[in-house]
């Protein structure tokens, strides 16, 4: 093969490959995402800029979303301030945020009845598991995976989020 036909070829593929599914990763020129507020109770998650929404998700909870979590394996997500603490780009389920549960106070309490506060609550995408309307997480807050493309993009580490009930 001649040099020229190689570079052709690599050029092509190159082209080629750029042709799958758009990248997961998005770009937001928008307002700054000051804060998260989950209304655990109307099942929304919203985009907060300086005291202004600026966009709004339907959520999916945990499996048993009443109350707030207090025990590793009870359904439940957590109530209360906590802070985007992680990002995982390469999580089972799409993309996701971390949330900085537990906090001194919940594994305080946990403690105190002999048992773990649990750990690894996310905002996450469904990667085809669950089924939207359906709480069915293990305490996380679930959106589509769109969705979580656009949350990704838009908040940044060490914005506070509050879970009401």
């Amino acid at each position: 093969m001649t040099i020229a036909r190689r570079i052709f070829v690599s050029g092509l593929l190159a082209v080629l490959a750029g042709c799958g599914r758009p990248s997961k990763f998005l770009d937001y020129d928008g307002p700054e995402v000051t804060g998260i507020l989950v209304v655990k109770s109307e099942r929304t998650l919203h985009l907060v800029s300086h005291g202004r929404v600026v966009k709004s998700f339907a959520v999916d909870l945990g499996f048993a979303p009443e109350g707030h979590k207090q025990f590793e394996g009870d359904g439940r997500t957590p109530e209360g301030t906590y802070v985007i603490d992680r990002r995982n780009p390469n999580s089972r389920f799409h993309l996701s945020l971390g949330i900085s549960y537990p906090n001194a106070r919940d594994r305080a309490f946990a403690r105190a009845q002999g048992k773990s506060p649990g750990g690894d609550i996310f905002i996450h995408g469904q990667n085809g598991r669950g089924r939207r309307g359906t709480d069915w997480t293990e305490g996380c807050i679930a959106v589509s995976d769109e969705e979580m493309e656009a949350i990704y993009a838009m908040v940044r580490d060490g914005t506070p989020i509050t879970i009401l009930p």
